[in-house]
């Protein structure tokens, strides 16, 4: 990539770069690339094969034809613990990341001129140098391996940097907070911050009470130069053409679309003219939008055609025929920033109004979509009711290349139902906790769902859902089922250990 300024904040490994022999010795093993796309609060019900009527996803329904979709896949409730489980193969009981850590020990972490001039401020809690990650196990096992996208598990000058986390190459935002608008100061290649050409803008910004809301033209101004994820999925198709002679792991967390509602005019205006016009929003969490409904539908359909390009480029470089991909998403809907989830039904068959989405651990949170394409492989236009978990995605991937996966680690390779075996190793249960609003805990066995709520008040009382009849949770049979109560409170106890992260503690639990 061609840039007039780069500032250096640190200085790479040289380990990062005295791997060329091991990918020469590799380049014909014909072990298969592996590319997880990850996009940012997509609800299950956002993808139109998985029951979107109002949003077009034409890629990710031609990659669901090719390959095999997941009806019970599960994330965690918000981006870092979702992501950290999805690189280390940990539940959320284990994991160092169980929620959102902004780090602010630092100083003043929401200020985004600060941040803009001391790097120092952006990213959040990062996670230890000791930490085993999926791409450290591959790039060992002679895997090249990029990270282009969003990362949010450490910052500038940490251990939790993707360079020091086994990514040889790194593009993208370090910073959550920054991904709350597409026009930032800068992006970053490994160590180094590279300029964009816009304003640095406060995304909790109030539309002008002295300006008249309906005008577009008043909205002008939320609308920069460089738009992020233009450059993003740039570098992840030159990783492709770059490495296509040697097997690489390409991990793309696509900011998209995670509020602020910001997106190429020519899609929001397909959109406008498909939906009509609409109430503005006039921002205060996030930035101001004339069309919501419009920019939220457009920044969908560019994450899809972001997944178009991809498969596209494997094609043009000849390795699609042994490219695994995947295809997920990090946690449930939002209706942050003017999403309009009820609108969409961005959860699906689950509740989409807010306090059932993003954020909890009801279905709506949690539950994903997955799709997987392996050409040749995996039986085209297949279809799984296996409960599975994003921690599972590092066994699976281990199984998939024939090397021996992590210890001590909770998920289980999916490998079997990928390729249509019977075989197929199963969970007793999922386990789930999470620190943040209000605290909860969560357990799925077989039909039944048990949750606890408000734990940072003390509650430890669990609610019982008998998931195949109440899919939407609506219905608390605790009462009625307390031999299932004690069960799953025995899971609870059991697969929570004490977090090393004391913000991640809730003294119900850790206050022994």
């Amino acid at each position: 990539m061609k840039v007039s300024k780069i500032i250096p904040i640190m200085i790479l490994s040289l380990s990062i770069f005295s791997c060329g022999k091991v990918y020469s010795q590799h380049a014909s093993s014909k072990k298969p690339n592996i590319i997880y796309i990850l996009a940012d609060d997509m609800g299950y019900g956002d993808v139109g094969v998985y029951g979107q009527k109002k949003i077009e996803t034409p890629n990710l329904h031609a990659l669901a034809k090719n390959g095999m979709m997941f009806t019970q896949f599960y994330a965690m409730p918000v981006c870092a613990p979702s992501r950290y489980s999805l690189m280390t193969g940990l539940n959320s009981g284990h994991a160092y990341i169980r929620g959102n850590d902004e780090w602010e020990q630092r100083g003043d972490v929401w200020n985004f001129k600060a941040m803009e001039e001391n790097p120092s401020l952006e990213g959040q809690l990062p996670i230890p140098d000791s930490t085993i990650t999926i791409a450290k196990v591959l790039k060992k096992a002679g895997y090249y391996t990029g990270l282009v996208g969003k990362w949010g598990l450490g910052g500038p000058m940490s251990v939790g940097l993707p360079n020091n986390q086994g990514f040889d190459f790194f593009y993208g935002s370090l910073c959550q907070r920054q991904d709350h608008q597409y026009y930032p100061g800068h992006l970053w290649e490994d160590t180094y911050r590279v300029p964009l050409n816009n304003k640095i803008q406060d995304p909790n910004i109030k539309f002008p009470a002295n300006l008249d809301p309906l005008d577009p033209k008043n909205y002008a101004v939320y609308r920069q130069n460089d738009y992020a994820p233009d450059f993003i999925i740039k570098e992840a198709l030159r990783f492709i053409k770059k490495n296509k002679d040697h097997p690489f792991f390409l991990y793309y967390p696509d900011p998209l679309p995670h509020a602020s509602m910001q997106a190429p005019q020519r899609l929001v205006d397909y959109y406008h003219k498909k939906f009509g016009d609409e109430k503005p929003f006039l921002g205060g969490s996030y930035v101001p939008c004339r069309y919501p409904r419009a920019t939220h539908a457009a920044m969908i359909t560019l994450f899809d055609e972001h997944v178009g390009q991809i498969v596209q480029a494997l094609k043009d470089a000849g390795v699609y025929d042994n490219t695994i991909i995947i295809f997920s998403s990090d946690n449930g809907a939002s209706n942050e920033g003017g999403a309009d989830c009820p609108f969409f039904d961005s959860n699906g068959p689950f509740k989409s109004e807010y306090g059932w989405g993003k954020g909890f651990l009801y279905e709506g949170g949690i539950r994903e979509p997955l799709i997987v394409s392996w050409p040749g492989k995996i039986k085209a236009g297949s279809k799984s009711d296996l409960i599975t978990a994003t921690w599972d995605f590092v066994p699976t991937a281990c199984e998939a290349i024939n090397i021996n996966s992590p210890k001590n680690i909770d998920g289980i390779s999916i490998l079997p139902t990928l390729l249509g075996k019977q075989q197929q190793e199963k969970h007793p249960f999922l386990y789930w906790e999470f620190p943040q609003y209000g605290g909860q805990q969560a357990v799925r066995i077989g039909k039944w769902k048990g949750i606890r709520f408000d734990m940072l008040k003390g509650n430890m009382k669990i609610k019982l859902f008998d998931l195949e009849n109440d899919i939407q949770e609506q219905h608390d049979v605790a009462d009625e089922h307390p031999d299932v109560v004690k069960k799953i409170a025995e899971i609870m106890k059991k697969e929570h250990a004490t977090p090393s992260v004391y913000e991640f503690r809730m003294k119900v639990l850790d206050d022994h």
